[in-house]
């Protein structure tokens, strides 16, 4: 879509939202000449920030409600990914857009897509954080509360986009033809969001869209399981499979981390010796080492996640010293088991953005010392079984009230876990961990659920931890 198109043309954006993609939409076409309304169901108290963000620009709002027949007339609708393809509102107006499709139109960069269950925005962070050592221009954009639309004035075409992109950010990608990356990721396949899909299988056919319509002479990267196993043989490209232990069987791209954790890459086997490959192990000629000896967050999944965007960009072109040397710096990401406080010989973390039991379960055994977990909230529809085994471990689980937690609750009791609550608030949880915490611990918020009902977002939840923790240790 020509950007000159959007001039004078009535363009609807609905789902203003807080992470700032409605923003940067209305931003966008404002400048592109079009006459731009918003509306969201929730109203302008809860909407301020965005609000504050827009003022002087000329869009009318409509909020707390949307009006049907600003849909009959819009020429054409921008959508938040939080809204179902299936509105019937949608139905009502013109051409449906969003803004990762309005800036694949229109962007002039190569791609890299990330998407995954768990640690996409680690993975993308990090190959950003790779990537401009080599290309001071690249950028990084989408599902991680930028939106591309933000830097699309400033590209170059030499310059690399990583888009970091949730499975409804993919739906809505699905028939898009602009959408065609150099590099397609999926880092793992896990249950999530099951209050938003009908079965598992429709979670997985959206991520799968990342990988449908690769560029030519593209890559995929996928995990080395079941999963990533499938989409490497429905993908047209090549694709390399990262995983926890060393590859066994057939040869192929190979990355993994050893038995002393060191992150190996085995590149592709030259176009000669392939005929011999399909029947013969993979070579034990030596492999690349992408990872440095430490990283700076703990953790088997934060050391995988820093394996896969190594691998991405090795793929791109990256040598290995830069690899590994970008990587040893990488500090991770707010909200992802970031250590913010350390008071009294307690550590404390913030992991608010794991909100399925098993990226719970996995922040647990990420640290080597005695753990007060604080967990729960609201349900998606998931098994929290994925959390039994894990659940004897922590010293101490807080649990935050929710719909979540009412289920949760007798599933830690039967495996286990010393348990308390549920509490009406974070500065209740916080209290109850410090209650029983002592020098060498670490107060650990990974809920493992979502945040809605006490908290507008996730990351709303990992500021009020961190403030009531900082509170208690200066008191």
């Amino acid at each position: 879509m020509a950007e000159s198109t959007l001039k004078g043309k009535k363009v609807l954006v609905m789902g203003l939202g807080l992470h700032g993609g409605g923003v940067e939409t209305a931003r966008f076409l404002v400048r592109r000449g079009a006459r731009v309304v918003c509306t969201d169901l929730h109203g302008a108290d809860r909407l301020k920030p965005s609000l504050d963000a827009l003022k002087g620009l000329p869009v009318r709002y409509v909020l707390g409600r949307h009006d049907p027949a600003d849909f009959d007339t819009a020429d054409i609708i921008v959508k938040n990914p939080a809204v179902a393809p299936d509105n019937p509102l949608l139905a009502r107006g013109g051409r449906v857009e969003t803004d990762i499709s309005l800036f694949l139109s229109c962007s002039p960069s190569p791609l890299i897509a990330v998407t995954g269950s768990k640690g996409k925005s680690t993975t993308a962070s990090a190959v950003h954080h790779i990537l401009r050592r080599a290309h001071p221009g690249a950028r990084l954009g989408g599902n991680i509360t930028v939106s591309p639309l933000n830097f699309l004035d400033d590209l170059r075409s030499c310059d690399p986009v990583i888009l970091e992109l949730s499975s409804w950010q993919l739906a809505d990608l699905r028939f898009n033809r602009a959408f065609h990356p150099n590099i397609a990721c999926i880092t793992n396949l896990m249950w999530d969001h099951q209050n938003r899909y009908a079965s598992f299988a429709d979670y997985e056919a959206d991520k799968a869209v990342v990988f449908g319509n690769l560029n030519a002479g593209g890559r995929a990267v996928f995990p080395d399981n079941p999963y990533g196993r499938k989409w490497a043989a429905e993908c047209a490209v090549t694709a390399v499979l990262v995983g926890a232990e060393e590859p066994s069987g057939l040869g192929g791209p190979r990355a993994w981390l050893d038995s002393h954790g060191r992150g190996l890459y085995r590149p592709e086997i030259p176009a000669g010796a392939a005929a011999e490959a399909a029947v013969k192990p993979a070579p034990e000629g030596p492999a690349e080492e992408l990872l440095p000896p430490r990283l700076r967050v703990p953790g088997l999944p934060f050391r995988l996640n820093a394996l896969f965007a190594g691998t991405i960009a090795r793929l791109w072109g990256c040598d290995d010293e830069l690899i590994r040397e970008a990587l040893a710096d990488f500090p991770g990401l707010p909200y992802r088991m970031e250590c913010f406080l350390e008071s009294g010989g307690i550590v404390f973390y913030d992991d608010t953005a794991a909100t399925i039991p098993a990226a719970a379960a996995a922040a647990v055994r990420s640290l080597d010392r005695p753990v007060i977990l604080i967990a729960g909230g609201t349900d998606k529809q998931l098994d929290f079984s994925d959390f039994d085994s894990a659940a004897p471990l922590p010293k101490r689980i807080v649990m935050l009230a929710g719909s979540a937690t009412e289920k949760w609750l007798p599933c830690i009791r039967r495996s286990g876990g010393r348990v308390e609550g549920p509490v009406a608030d974070m500065n209740a949880a916080v209290n109850a961990a410090l209650a029983v915490a002592a020098p060498g611990d670490a107060v650990l918020l990974s809920p493992g659920a979502a945040s809605f009902g006490m908290f507008n977002h996730e990351f709303e939840r990992g500021d009020a931890f961190k403030a009531a923790c900082r509170i208690k240790n200066q008191q």
